[in-house]
């Protein structure tokens, strides 16, 4: 036999044997699987991967620095002892006398006034009618135009004509019970002497009808008004 030959059947025998063993390691694989030996082994040699998480902590709350410690200058002053007062004796009243103290005599009351009947008020007298207030008595005042008087018209001053003065004088005359003037004043002057001088010379020569109160004749003022008046 050659030397190839012997070669090729030396490496068909390797290859053949390697054949077999991968046939051979399946094989095992499979039953492994079948029974769970491979899965348990796998888990074995596999390390396990650890999860880590990063926590962070709280954050501390802010609170207020302490106070800082008192200087050590500082003298407190002590804490003084609470005293506590002693009962003090309580005084009870004895409701029994002394054998020597007086005995005080209490004069009985004074008996109360009987009681009378009240007496009802009595209501006060019905006001006394009011009789009706007289009525004044009736006042005619005096009067100078009547027909049987017959006065006269006033006389003109003829100085007064040629100066042309007009006017009206009303006077205040104080006539009597029986009709005549007693006393004339000028209540009214027209503005000139003149005209005012003839007026009251005039009324002192009138007669009058006399004024009345209650129809009986009483001496009473009257005003005449008397006018100038150039036509």
């Amino acid at each position: 036999m050659s030397t190839w030959e012997t070669s090729s059947a030396s490496a068909s025998k390797r290859v053949v044997a390697v054949v077999v063993a991968v046939i051979a390691l399946h094989g095992v694989a499979l039953w492994l699987l079948q029974s769970g030996l491979l899965r348990r082994a796998v888990e074995t040699v596999i390390p396990a991967e650890l999860i880590a998480e990063w926590v962070e902590p709280p954050r501390p709350k802010d609170e207020p620095p302490p106070p800082p410690p008192p200087p050590p200058s500082e003298v407190r002053s002590p804490v003084k002892p609470t005293v506590v007062a002693a009962p003090q004796p309580i005084a009870i009243a004895d409701a029994t006398p002394a054998p020597a103290a007086p005995a005080g005599v209490a004069d009985p009351p004074a008996p109360l006034p009987p009681l009378t009947a009240a007496v009802a008020p009595t209501a006060p007298p019905a006001p006394a009618p009011t009789t009706a207030a007289p009525a004044p008595p009736r006042v005619e005042l005096p009067s100078s135009d009547a027909d049987y008087l017959q006065n006269p018209k006033p006389a003109y001053p003829p100085l007064s004509k040629r100066r042309n003065e007009q006017g009206r004088v009303v006077m205040r005359v104080l006539i009597g019970v029986d009709g005549l003037p007693q006393k004339a004043e000028i209540h009214q002057s027209s503005g000139y002497e003149r005209l005012d001088a003839a007026a009251a010379e005039t009324v002192m020569k009138w007669r009058y009808v006399p004024g009345k109160r209650a129809g009986v004749p009483e001496a009473m003022w009257f005003n005449v008004p008397i006018s100038f008046v150039l036509q």
